[in-house]
């Protein structure tokens, strides 16, 4: 079985081509938010309290128009709903950990942490005992860069330039790491299903798209899974009756 040491450092190492789309990502916010007239403290602090890109992004510039703080924090709300999925499919790996080991991993869950965590966990072939030593190498990988890159973009302010376009960089590198994992139709299925609705729905307001493309998703490969069993078991009756 790998030792919790050996676990760490293998979700760092996994964390790691995700990081270098993080990195640009992080930056970005830093000069976005100091630009949009958020106080540098207030800025580095809501990496270290939100620690939620997509949320951090959507809160500064609601208060650069001076949102009234209920909306600003329904809206933020909203738009980390999609972590009780992600939570949901990682209870059943968590479960019997000591409290103080969900609130940790619960404060380091984010989309990147968990896209390879949730991989590592469905691993049969790796012993589960120490699994969750991986989850807090990802999640620890993740918080570090995230920190180091929101102070980098706070210092250089506004002067990356737009044209840069690096805001790419991160979900380029999901879909270099979601689509390797698709294995069979259910989960081709969902992954299309959720990219079409992403797609349409992405001028809806408060990223409420990626809610609606995360559910249509989870709804379409569980259809497709329970059309899958059927099947097999209608051409196992079928093969007993002949």
């Amino acid at each position: 079985m790998p030792s919790p040491r050996n676990e760490f450092l293998a979700g760092v190492r996994g964390e790691v081509p995700i990081l270098l789309g993080v990195a640009p990502f992080g930056m970005i916010f830093g000069a976005l938010a100091v630009s949009a007239g958020v106080p540098a403290l207030l800025a580095q602090a809501m990496s270290l309290v939100i620690f939620a890109g997509s949320a951090q992004f959507i809160a500064a510039e609601l208060i650069a128009v001076g949102t009234p703080t209920v909306v600003l924090l329904l809206t933020t709300l909203t738009v980390n709903l999609r972590h009780l999925l992600y939570s949901a499919s990682l209870a059943p790996h968590v479960q019997a950990l000591p409290l103080r080991w969900k609130l940790l991993l619960a404060y380091l869950m984010t989309d990147e942490a968990y896209a390879v965590t949730v991989v590592h966990y469905a691993d049969a072939g790796t012993p589960s005992a120490n699994k969750h030593w991986f989850f807090l190498g990802a999640g620890v990988a993740l918080w570090g860069v995230w920190q180091t890159t929101t102070a980098l973009g706070i210092f250089l302010g506004a002067r990356i330039p737009p044209e840069w376009s690096l805001d790419f960089a991160l979900p380029l590198t999901f879909i270099g790491i979601v689509v390797p994992a698709l294995r069979d139709r259910p989960q081709v299925g969902a992954a299309l299903a959720a990219g079409v609705v992403a797609v349409i729905a992405a001028a809806w307001p408060y990223k409420l798209g990626l809610m609606a493309a995360a559910l249509v998703g989870i709804l379409v490969g569980i259809a497709l899974e329970r059309l899958g069993s059927g099947s097999g078991k209608l051409s196992l009756d079928q093969e007993t009756s002949g």
